[in-house]
Parts: structure tokens; sequence; C-alpha cells
């Protein structure tokens, strides 16, 4: 029988852990354990991953054990390179919780969420000697690449606001807050509410559609058109151009502040006034919405309590041993969800009779 040929590495790129388990056809988990000299390795099998390693030239981390016991103080994080409000504030407010609880993190940017992208930063994060990995990407991308690499991952992975798609989940109930803002408006006694949404592929943007038209289809009134936005300014601005041409239009609920804030002013620059003609919602609360012109009614979302609950959470599964092994096991973790809360400013209005 002909040796099998293995494609190299891609230049300028060291070999990890899962580059020897892939080379030697085995678990990580195996690699690990022959890593430690630990026990219960077939000789044959010992044999293989030493050849791998010396052919890859791999070097250990001088953390190894912290991986064959699955606790090394260090928790990883894999995010967007993006500087998106909601993916940076949850990746700051887990460093802020880990540096309370005593624990390193480690972070690693996906630029594009395709399977070997994932795959690659997930792999530097074992090589890190991550206990767990914490995803904050709140893409469909992403969990979509997740599927194909996290076989390889012998560590829990816990998703952040990952849609419900997500093994293990702490999330903010998006539909709750766009239902939140949705019914304020209606109470206020606008006939129904137009919606700027968030990008396609995004979770939150669908949850948040998802909300607003729930309520509106509960309460019995018209769903208008939907219109596409993404989570900026120009957005919210090119929506704005939009509807102020519509007179109809009395109240609109925003998927992001920032496209609020591009909307407000589209519609004052065409002469309609917020909140005596059209009210305006948005999601989130950043910190700058409560100094719009006018100050911004919205929903907000508690990032400093949601990486508190995303790093109990994980270091909860790694307490429990939860990292999948060799026979299969699976995470004894549950989700977690958290409850958003609305905040009434100068925005929304009763309509004009």
């Amino acid at each position: 029988m002909s040796a099998l040929i293995h494609p190299p590495l891609p230049p300028g790129r060291t070999p990890s852990i899962t580059d020897v388990a892939a080379r030697a056809g085995v678990s990580i988990q195996t690699v690990s354990r022959v890593l430690n000299s630990a026990p219960k390795v077939a000789a044959g099998t010992r044999q293989r991953v030493l050849e791998a390693i010396t052919e890859l030239g791999y070097r250990r981390n001088p953390a190894a054990r912290a991986l064959a016991t699955g606790r090394g103080g260090l928790v990883g994080v894999l995010t967007s390179s993006s500087a998106l409000y909601g993916p940076a504030s949850i990746t700051a407010a887990l460093g802020l919780a880990a540096t309370e609880a005593g624990v390193h993190l480690a972070v690693e940017h996906v630029v594009d969420f395709d399977v070997e992208s994932v795959r690659h930063g997930l792999s530097r994060l074992v090589d890190q000697y991550a206990a767990a990995v914490v995803l904050v990407a709140p893409v469909r991308e992403a969990y979509e690449a997740l599927a194909g690499a996290h076989p390889l991952v012998p560590v829990p992975v816990l998703a952040v606001s990952s849609g419900g798609v997500g093994a293990v989940e702490v999330s903010v109930d998006q539909r709750a807050g766009a239902r939140l803002a949705v019914q304020h408006l209606l109470d206020l006694g606008h006939e129904t509410v137009w919606h700027v949404r968030g990008p396609q592929g995004w979770y939150e943007a669908d949850q948040r559609e998802e909300g607003w038209r729930e309520v509106l289809q509960a309460a019995g009134r018209e769903v208008p058109p939907v219109l596409e936005g993404a989570w900026s300014a120009d957005s919210g601005y090119r929506a704005g151009e939009l509807l102020a041409r519509v007179p109809e239009v009395t109240a609109v609920f925003a998927a992001n502040d920032s496209s609020a804030l591009g909307l407000v002013r589209a519609l004052a620059e065409r002469g309609r006034s917020v909140p005596d003609d059209v009210s305006v919602v948005g999601f989130d609360d950043v910190p700058e919405s409560a100094h719009f012109l006018p100050p911004l009614t919205t929903v907000r979302q508690e990032f400093s309590e949601l990486g508190r609950a995303a790093l109990q959470q994980v270091l909860r599964m790694v307490d429990r041993g939860s990292a999948a092994d060799d026979d299969g096991g699976e995470s004894v973790a549950g989700s977690v969800q958290l409850q958003p809360e609305l905040v009434v400013r100068r925005s929304s209005t009763a309509p004009r009779r």
C-alpha cells in the first residue's frame, strides 16, 4: 500500500495541534494524551502521532498540560474584525468580566466567516490552550462555518446572540425588545409602525423584524413594507429619504440607534419633524443616544450583564467537564436569555390628529 501524500501547510503558517491530529488521522484529544504521556493510547496510534509531530515540526506550548486537564485559566473569544457596536461591546464586556473573575481572555478576530477561517481561528485558540471558546458573531455564515469546524474543537463552545442555533447560547431576547418598541408606538396612538431592518444574514436583524411583525399582526394593524438597511447611519439616512415622501408615515422602528440617527436627519432635512410628524424608536441604547436631537427612545441591551452571564456560563461548562470527548459527550450547561428594557425619551410621542 502506498503512503498517503499530505498537502503542505500554507506558507508562513505554523503547524497546530489540529494539523497534527489531521495528519495522524486521530482526534485532538488523542494528540493531547500523547503530548502529555497519558496512558491508554495504543502503541501504533502513539507512533503515528509522534511521526506527524516530527513531519510537521510542531512545537508544544509549555502550558500543554492545561489542555489535558481542560482548565487552562484562559478563555478564547472568536469574533468579527468589524468595529460594530454590538459585537465590540460584547467582547469588551467579556474582557471586563474576565478581569473581575481572574480569568485570562484571548481574542481571535476573523475577517471572513468561511469554514477554513473559522477552523483556523479556533485552532489558534486551542493552541493557546483555552479551556473554552466564546463565539461572538451573530451572523448566519459564522454558525454554518462553525458546524463544519466544531468537531475539531476539544473544548466547549458558547455562542453569544446566535439566534438559537448555538448548542449553548447566551443572548438578549431581540424579539421581546422589538415588541417593546412597536407596542410603545401603538400605545401612543399610531395606526401602524414602519421598520428599517438590519442587514440580511444577521440573526438580530431577523429577530427584530419578527418581533415588529408579530405585534402589528396581533393588533390587527397594517404591516408596511420592510425597508432593507444595515447597521449604519448612512443606511438609515437613505431609508429616511424614502419615508419622508410617504405622508402617512407617523412612526418608525429602526433596527439600531445608528440607523435611527441617519433616519432622523433625513426626515428633518425634508421637513418632517421628529417627533411632531414622525416618531422614531431605535435599538441598543448606545451612549450617544441620550444626546441625539431629539434624545432617542430606544431599547437597551445591558452588554455588561451579557458579558458577565457569558463568562459565568462558559466557566460553568468547563467546571462540568462539558468538552466533547472521544465518546461524543455533549455539554450539560443550558442557554441563558436576558431581557431588554425600553428607554423612553423625546423622539416618540402621540401622532398629530
